[in-house]
């Protein structure tokens, strides 16, 4: 892969071959022919994932690994050329999907290996005759101006391309002519439309195309009224535009399968034309799969292969689509559509994360030349889950800081420089750019602290505007889900690594970090302990876990110490993991402000440092109190997300595990296999497991 895409070869591998080039029916970077799996009806690809988990570069590495050698599209259907029309044209005359087949059009249209341009006489007529609705007022040189920009997509490029021009040229004067005339101005741009490419000596041999118009429907075999039919549904919206584009999309598929059809074109184009549509979510996107989707479900054929990428897990409209995980389709995709859903036709192909293995080879490749700690890639890869763009972020910021930072933390706040043109830029601000809708970035920084829709709904009243209530909540819970973040019992943003980038940034809000503690304060108030019983235990840990943010650790000892006598097993663990998973941003003095040097004490309690100035509360047992002590500090480091885990304090955490567990033989053997499996899940960059426990490491 020329892009060095890791984790991705289901899709790119020649031998055996991936999902592309089975697909396409072309080898990648190569101009060798391939076996196509999908010889008679193609499934339409999406490519699904949240942000940050590489579609878009995997569709740039298609293109670069298709141009050249067949035909190739690619859009990003976020770009600003199909949020809205150009200057002085009428959204009656324009819309996402008419804009985007033009620039697919145009990148199709371009000679490749053994062929010349594709011409796209169908499409051509029909967005003249979609531009001509919106002349009414507009002077020569705009109208000028856009109809050579369409009428280039039926230029050859052929050794007679200079008479294509001047043919091109000569066809825009008719059609300004006849469009500033008196007479119907759409009936009369059409008119002149197709009588030029009739008359063409240089298009005589598509004459036929510009017929192609006369089926359509109420057309009566009259392919001026079947243009003039599809302006009119196009101008006026909804359903009817929706048909006017389905049509247009159709005469684009046409286009395309004439450069293909008879003997000679298909010995010279070995591989399927194809076309790549990124951030499919937005506008043009659904518009264009659902046109696709349907007409090859009525039965209307293409050879053209589609591969969209889509932010979240779905759309509504393709709720009946297959799906697939990315290793699944490594070697067949099984895919088959049901005759009754048309959105079958899809296949959803879930991206997944990349592994350790991966992270570790891109950390190496940033970092070559550059002393990185050992521990760096496991910890990298802990802390972002395996998000390619995560992993590639903090891998250029450690080759650009290392060896003067000294932990992930560091790394994030630490400004980075990712393009030369562009200035520094604290490296979590980059990724908080990409991860997260920029929009609701300052609401979701403060509401990465809660736990559920109540606790977001005290934070929203004590640090967001008035206007920001309970539906706003429930409408960006909504809004996660569609991103594709995952949602997670317990957490209102269930990704961990976006979540720590969110509550680093409200940690860096306010140079005192007033934000912060308003934030954890108001939650501690929020779990305050109240009348009913029932759920006591939930919002004891949730309490415990915002005081521990803040700094308080003694409470969280006391609830430690106090229950590991009668507490089960298990439920101890587990809250003992919960609280230690705190957020800590070094320590601070009564005041907020840092410490020099930012300081970060719990290695030292962990390690018993401190325990000779430490005095245990009356009436408890000292040794249990500063064991536990040091445990939660043990836990609290090692679970650190921004923290490289200390070997050293690994080997403290097992010991004191170990001794916990003599005291504690119904748990022993739970005690002990913890003992063993935490330490070790700490320096390979693991959530902490609780034995033979199936949960995901939250409370």
């Amino acid at each position: 892969m020329g892009r060095r895409l890791h984790g991705r070869g289901a899709l790119f591998d020649t031998d055996p071959a991936g999902l592309a080039p089975r697909l396409v029916g072309l080898r990648p970077h190569q101009h060798r022919a391939h076996q196509v799996e999908h010889a008679q009806e193609l499934p339409f690809v999406v490519l699904t994932g949240g942000r940050g988990l590489g579609k878009s570069a995997v569709l740039v590495e298609l293109r670069d690994a298709y141009q050249g050698h067949t035909p190739v599209a690619l859009i990003d259907c976020e770009d600003a050329q199909f949020a809205a029309p150009p200057s002085g044209r009428p959204a009656e005359a324009w819309s996402p999907v008419a804009q985007a087949l033009l620039v697919i059009a145009e990148q199709l249209a371009e000679p490749v290996t053994g062929a010349g341009r594709i011409q796209f006489p169908r499409l051509m007529s029909g967005l003249v005759a979609v531009a001509a609705g919106g002349w009414g007022d507009a002077d020569s040189e705009r109208i000028r101006r856009e109809v050579e920009r369409i009428l280039l997509l039926n230029e050859s490029g052929s050794w007679i391309a200079h008479f294509a021009g001047r043919w091109a040229g000569r066809v825009a004067a008719n059609v300004v002519a006849a469009a500033t005339g008196t007479g119907a101005l759409v009936s009369s741009a059409i008119e002149a439309t197709l009588e030029s490419i009739s008359d063409s000596f240089v298009h005589r041999r598509h004459q036929k195309a510009a017929t192609w118009w006369r089926d359509h429907p109420n057309a009566g075999g009259n392919a001026r009224r079947g243009l003039m039919l599809l302006s009119g549904h196009f101008r006026a919206e909804g359903s009817s535009r929706e048909h006017a584009e389905r049509y247009l999309v159709r005469a684009l598929l046409a286009d395309l399968a004439e450069a293909y059809a008879g003997m000679l074109p298909r010995m010279q184009r070995l591989g399927r034309p194809l076309v790549l549509l990124d951030n499919s979510q937005t506008a043009p996107g659904p518009g264009l799969t659902d046109a696709v989707l349907r007409d090859r479900a009525d039965g209307i054929a293409d050879r053209v292969a589609f591969i969209a990428a889509l932010r979240g897990d779905s759309r509504p409209a393709l709720r009946n689509a297959v799906r697939r995980t990315l290793p699944e389709v490594a070697r067949r995709s099984e895919w088959a559509p049901d005759p009754a859903a048309w959105s079958s036709r899809a296949l959803l192909v879930s991206l997944p994360r990349l592994g350790p293995d991966d992270t570790l080879h891109l950390v190496g490749a940033a970092c070559a030349g550059t002393p990185a700690p050992a521990r760096l890639p496991p910890a990298t890869h802990r802390l972002t889950g395996g998000n390619p763009l995560g992993i590639t972020l903090l891998a250029e910021a450690a080759a650009q800081h290392l060896p003067g930072a000294a932990s992930l933390g560091e790394l994030l706040v630490a400004d980075v420089r990712l393009h030369a043109e562009r200035d520094r830029t604290p490296a979590y601000l980059e990724l908080l750019d990409r991860l997260v809708p920029a929009e609701h970035l300052d609401e979701l920084t403060v509401l990465a602290a809660a736990h559920d829709h109540d606790s977001a709904c005290a934070l929203a009243a004590a640090l967001l505007p008035d206007d920001f209530g309970p539906a706003d909540i429930r409408s960006l819970q909504t809004r996660l889900r569609q991103e594709g973040l995952p949602a997670v019992p317990g957490r209102f943003v269930g990704d961990p690594f976006v979540r720590t980038l969110l509550l680093l940034r409200l940690h860096h809000r306010d140079p005192d970090h007033t934000q912060w503690r308003t934030a954890h304060e108001t939650l501690v108030e929020h779990y305050a302990p109240t009348c009913d019983e029932t759920d006591a235990p939930a919002r004891a840990r949730c309490r415990l876990h915002h005081q521990l943010a803040l700094g308080t650790t003694d409470p969280a000892v006391d609830h430690l110490r106090d229950t590991f006598p009668t507490l089960d097993t298990r439920t101890w663990l587990r809250s003992l993991r919960f609280i230690a998973s705190a957020p800590y941003f070094h320590a601070h003095d009564d005041q907020g402000r840092d410490f020099d040097g930012q300081d970060d004490r719990r290695a030292a309690v962990a390690l018993g440092g401190t325990d000779a100035a430490t005095r245990p509360p009356d009436g408890v047992d000292p040794a249990l109190h500063l064991r536990i002590r040091r445990l939660l500090h043990a836990v609290w480091q090692l679970t650190d997300p921004l923290a490289l885990p200390d070997p050293t304090v690994c080997h403290r955490l097992r010991f004191e595990l170990e001794q916990l567990s003599n005291l504690r033989p119904a748990g022993n053997a739970l005690l002990w296999r913890a003992s063993r499996d935490w330490p070790e899940d700490a320096l390979a960059g693991r959530p902490l497991r609780i034995p033979d426990d199936d949960e995901d490491g939250e409370a």
